[in-house]
């Protein structure tokens, strides 16, 4: 009778592991598509991209068919800083802007970073704003926040105060891969509309770094 007990008790000893282990696994947390937007950017670092503008507004006349470089110079876990180069004659380019993406606990975050060819900061700097949706991990919007409206009214900049931008950059491996850069104002009467776009299945020789850097 002894022996049948511990035999029974070995059973159901080795039983428990094995309960353990057929019991069903949590929940796995899906990739955000913020997440997987940043995922691709981080896929750009180091490397430079050309491009040219494609929106045709008479605002942006002065740019049209002129060389644009886009270069994902400096990045880590929260932060991709892509300085925007554009040609302006012969030897001769505007390196004064910068685009900073940032993860924030709430979504993304654009940021723009202008200096003068001195280093300097422009008046006008740090300005862009936060995504308010989800989007796509193909394209992240980001509404003008409360920070950057303040700057335009206070640089007599008004019409800048509806500003959404946004990005986009293709699934990776596509033959036709992009990444844009676009500004509209919908809500005002000039319909404000400015949009380049770089090729991403052709990397370039990575330009200078941007003035002040």
């Amino acid at each position: 009778m002894k022996q049948s007990i511990l035999t029974c008790a070995a059973a159901l000893f080795l039983c428990i592991p094995l309960a353990a282990c057929d019991s069903p696994s949590g929940p796995t947390q899906e990739t955000s598509p913020q997440d997987l937007f940043f995922e691709r950017l981080s896929l750009l670092c180091g490397k430079a991209y050309a491009g040219l503008l494609v929106s045709d507004q008479e605002a942006d006349a002065d740019m049209v068919a002129k060389p644009m470089i886009m270069h994902a110079a400096s990045c880590d876990l929260n932060e991709i800083q892509i300085p925007f180069h554009i040609a302006e004659g012969p030897d001769k380019w505007n390196r004064s802007r910068t685009w900073i993406i940032t993860r924030t606990d709430q979504g993304l975050r654009l940021k723009h970073r202008h200096r003068h060819e001195d280093g300097s900061l422009d008046a006008v700097t740090n300005y862009g704003g936060d995504t308010n949706s989800a989007g796509t991990a193909e394209r992240q919007k980001f509404p003008v926040d409360a920070e950057s409206i303040a700057s335009f009214q206070a640089n007599g900049l008004d019409q800048s105060v509806t500003n959404v931008w946004a990005v986009e950059i293709s699934p990776p491996g596509q033959s036709n891969a992009h990444f844009s850069y676009e500004l509209r104002r919908p809500e005002t009467a000039d319909g404000r509309h400015f949009r380049v776009e770089f090729d991403l299945s052709k990397p370039v020789t990575p330009p200078p770094p941007p003035w002040g850097d």
